[in-house]
């Protein structure tokens, strides 16, 4: 009795989820039969009516070319002027009996000859809908989610059914795998039949239920069941995502593809045993990466690179946390380097041939590079800085020569790759300098760099590089203001004077290249390069008051209070520092040079 309740609550549901969808389906159908049917009585009786003009012009034609034979003294008259008859090019139909008169109820049309062989498309193809029926809103919901519904009232079906034959044990674990591997194996042709039949969307979602089914089907044989060994089920797991790509490349659907990627994906999860398989799972990783990719790359496919990057992502930190140890550093680092180039080659050679990126593969190289360097540091640091320090530069010069090899075209996209490009080329050489470097060497480097990054800019003329190097000179001012410098016993001869002369050249050196330059530049411009050599004035006078005080703090007892022999020290030292720069600014008449010794 409960066995009979429960296959009829089986059916009960399965028409509950089915019948709305069938009955959605067939009233689609009919609608848009309805619409081809009330269109032929519009088509004939266009055709009456140019039967009728074409009748009327032979007539005329007739009359004109007659002419009376009676009178031949009479001159010929002229002949008449040729009519162009009206161009119309009717379908290729054959033409209907003539009646009286154009028929103007719903009546059936007479039969129509065989027509010709060119035309052997039915009526429908022929008749001029205002609008597609594609972008009916009904056949879209029906043509779409409708058919997804459809596809999970039968799965959901069959599962009932297959969970109630497996709790009785009419089908033993062997029975159960074979009859999911044929039924997974049979839905894929099954698919092919009823795209044949024009559902796209239905047939799309029936060979991605045919897939799912193998998947899972190969894994209860493997993991639940013990049938065959783990190998075995890795490979046929293999076989059914190439299966898969092939149809969706035999049809040229993106979907399916999405769903072979995911599938291939899942692939070691299903088949994991809980062990340490490093290499056999990258590897894995790696040859669906490159698969899938050069996939996309061929059909322009714009939805797999992401997907497959989240889920490498995904399975690389997986690892990492669980099973990563010293011993395995440069396995690692190499698998990490392999996956860096795999999803950074896309999009280098999209934007080489193209010249230009789309916005997905603008977030995966930005994922792409951080994603690398974050591994190379918790990898690499701080054993091996050195290490480190040459693969962070090897990034920057590799995105340096992705910018060079862009092609130059004049529009908002190519400008945003390129800044792309050569951003994080400079972003990775910055990052190289406090790898590698320590303290008051970090601020001389990125004081350099800001000095490289102006002459850059105003020979390249680019505006993104100057203001990118007034970014590093603000940098370096702050860490010289902020972060103390310890100096040595020697007057002058120290690292904290070498630190602040290097930076207040560098600032220096950033008004004279904006002076000289051909460039015009902007009012606020300029007064920021004029600010940059008040600042290298300011702080080359801080870093020797700062040695003179030190030095008269040093010294011994000169019979007044040494406190104050500071102070007088270093009133002398801005006298003649003022005098240093008024009498050059007196002879060469510069009011700059003046107005800096009154600072």
């Amino acid at each position: 009795m409960d066995s009979g309740l429960t296959v009829l609550a089986i059916v009960l549901v399965v028409l509950f989820l089915a019948a709305p969808v069938l009955a959605i389906m067939a009233i689609v159908r009919v609608s848009a039969l309805r619409n081809g049917a009330d269109q032929i009585p519009k088509l004939i009786s266009r055709i009456y009516d140019l039967e009728h003009k074409l009748d009327a012009l032979e007539r005329r034609l007739r009359a004109s070319v007659s002419a009376p034979s009676e009178a031949p003294m009479h001159p010929m008259p002229p002949p008449p002027p040729r009519l162009e008859p009206e161009v119309v090019t009717p379908k290729p139909l054959a033409p209907a009996p003539k009646p009286l008169a154009p028929p103007t109820g719903p009546a059936a049309p007479p039969p129509r000859p065989e027509p010709p062989r060119e035309a052997s498309a039915p009526i429908s193809s022929y008749i001029p809908y205002d609008s597609p029926a594609e972008t009916d809103v009904e056949t879209m919901i029906a043509g779409r989610w409708l058919y997804y519904v459809g596809i999970l009232a039968l799965a959901v079906a069959m599962t009932f059914f297959l969970k109630y034959a497996f709790d009785n044990n009419w089908i033993g674990p062997t029975g159960r795998v074979a009859i999911g591997l044929l039924v997974g194996s049979a839905l894929l042709p099954l698919s092919h039949w009823i795209l044949g039949r024009g559902y796209q969307y239905f047939s799309e979602g029936i060979a991605g239920l045919g897939a799912a089914i193998l998947y899972l089907s190969i894994w209860a044989g493997w993991h639940y069941y013990h049938l065959f060994p783990q190998s075995t089920a890795f490979a046929l797991m293999i076989v059914v995502t190439a299966a898969t790509v092939a149809v969706a490349l035999g049809r040229n659907s993106e979907r399916i593809a999405v769903l072979a990627l995911v599938g291939g994906a899942l692939t070691p999860t299903l088949v994991s045993t809980g062990r340490n398989e490093e290499v056999a799972l990258f590897t894995y990783l790696a040859v669906l990466g490159a698969g899938m990719l050069g996939v996309a790359w061929k059909r322009e496919w714009k939805w797999l690179p992401p997907i497959l990057f989240v889920s490498t992502l995904i399975y690389f930190w997986g690892w990492y946390s669980e099973f990563y140890a010293d011993s395995e550093l440069w396995t690692t680092i190499l698998f990490a380097a392999v996956f860096f180039v795999l999803f950074g080659a896309l999009p280098a050679i999209h934007s080489t041939r193209e010249g230009e990126l789309p916005v997905t593969e603008i977030a995966l190289v930005l994922g792409n590079a951080f994603q690398f360097l974050i591994a190379l540091r918790l990898m690499l640091w701080p054993q091996y800085r050195w290490g480190l320090t040459l693969a962070v530069l090897a990034l920057s010069a590799a995105h340096l020569l992705a910018e060079r090899a862009l092609p130059s075209k004049a529009s908002r996209a190519n400008q945003l790759a390129r800044a792309l490009y050569a951003g994080l080329a400079l972003v990775f050489a910055t990052v190289a300098i406090p790898i590698r470097l320590d303290g008051r060497w970090i601020t001389i480097a990125w004081a350099i760099e800001g000095t490289v990054l102006t002459a850059g800019g105003f020979r390249l003329a680019s505006k993104a590089l100057r203001i990118t190097g007034i970014v590093m000179y603000a940098i370096v001012a702050i860490r010289l203001l902020v972060l103390p410098i310890e100096a040595g016993p020697t007057f002058l001869l120290n690292a904290r004077f070498l630190a602040y002369a290097v930076c207040a050249a560098s600032f220096f050196a950033a008004f004279l290249i904006a002076e000289r330059s051909p460039t015009e530049l902007a009012k606020n411009d300029s007064i920021i390069y004029f600010g940059l050599a008040i600042a290298a004035n300011f702080f080359f006078l801080v870093a020797i008051s700062r040695d003179v005080w030190d030095v008269f703090g040093r010294m011994p007892s000169l019979g007044i209070d040494r406190s104050l022999a500071q102070q007088l020290a270093l009133s002398v030292l801005w006298l003649c520092y003022s005098l240093a720069l008024m009498v050059p600014g007196a002879m060469r008449k510069s009011a700059a040079l003046r107005w800096r010794c009154s600072e």
